[in-house]
């Protein structure tokens, strides 16, 4: 249906009205003149009547453009039927590593190496696709933390701003503690029973302002669940001077911090994963969904679209008559 925003615009459609009795009153009131014979505006009597009709039709138009700048002053808009949003899923956050060490190209696919946090933005957009009716947020940290997007049900847009994201953005270190602290500052407002963070990460806790430990104190107290996902393959064979055949075997992820990380999600009734290949991670899928939805608050909006151009187009195409007409009059 349409409504008006500034309905009471519309009281001023008279005002030409009162404006034009206004100054008829004042032309009578003045004195007449007087002439001995009609003779001679005999001639003028039928310019005259010419002139009357060329005067209504101008009114006319002039009333036309005055009601349709009105209308488009009064703001019409088509509102729709109520919508509901989908409000029976999770607020859950993911809080993704890309430090200098996410470029460590460990992660075997198909017979080829790739890096991990190439893989990490391939299984969780995935991920993230599939959480139709959950509000999903992101923040992406590594010597810093930032909010890459709050929570939202816009899945499209927190998906690409995670394949946008290069490796080291955010610094070469690792700020887990200030990762999970501003993922918490985000979700301590939203119900208490409703509440995830996912961490991803490759590396141990070596920088930033809260320690890991007191940050999930913090999550815990805030009713936030934490699932922790340690990201990187246990071994790697370094090329030598001979290729492949002779390299020697390290270690890639002797940096990850297991011992913290299970912590983080023991303190919140959470649960540690160890992500050394694209199927461990895929493991995410099934645990968000043996996570059990609470119902919300039911969230509708009605879809509105403006229609002021309508009558503001009408009211220039009238305008732009008008003085064509007023040309040609001239030209006569």
């Amino acid at each position: 249906m349409i409504e008006w925003l500034w309905p009471w615009v519309l009281a001023a459609l008279p005002l030409p009205l009162l404006v034009r009795w206004a100054v008829k009153t004042r032309q009578q009131n003045q004195a007449a003149l007087t002439v001995p014979s009609l003779g001679s505006f005999e001639h003028v009597s039928l310019d005259q009547s010419s002139d009357q009709q060329q005067r209504l039709i101008r009114l006319l138009l002039l009333w036309l453009v005055w009601s349709s700048l009105l209308l488009a002053v009064a703001r019409p808009q088509w509102v729709g039927d109520p919508i509901t949003l989908p409000t029976t899923g999770r607020d859950l956050m993911l809080a993704v590593d890309i430090s200098g060490s996410m470029a460590t190209e460990d992660m075997e696919v198909a017979d080829r190496y790739f890096d991990r946090l190439t893989v990490v933005k391939a299984v969780v957009g995935e991920f993230i696709k599939a959480r139709a009716g959950d509000r999903v947020g992101l923040v992406l940290f590594g010597t810093n933390a930032y909010l890459q997007a709050p929570l939202t049900f816009d899945l499209t847009s927190v998906d690409r701003l995670l394949s946008e994201a290069p490796v080291g953005i955010a610094g070469g270190k690792t700020a887990i503690g200030d990762a999970i602290g501003l993922a918490v500052k985000r979700l301590r407002k939203r119900p208490q029973e409703d509440k995830v963070l996912i961490l991803l990460t490759d590396g141990a806790n070596n920088v930033g302002e809260v320690a890991p430990e007191k940050a999930a104190e913090l999550a815990q107290a805030d009713g936030i669940k934490i699932y922790t996902v340690g990201v990187g393959a246990d071994e790697m064979r370094m090329p030598s001077v001979f290729g492949n055949l002779g390299g020697r075997i390290t270690n890639p992820s002797a940096d990850l911090d297991e011992d913290t990380l299970k912590h983080i999600a023991r303190v919140t009734n959470g649960r540690y994963f160890r992500a050394r290949d694209t199927g461990t991670l895929g493991e995410i899928y099934q645990l968000i969904d043996e996570l059990e939805p609470v119902d919300q608050d039911p969230e509708t909006y009605r879809p509105i679209q403006v229609l002021y151009y309508w009558p503001l187009t009408l009211a220039s195409f009238l305008f732009a008559l008008l003085l064509l007409l007023d040309m040609r009059q001239r030209r006569g």
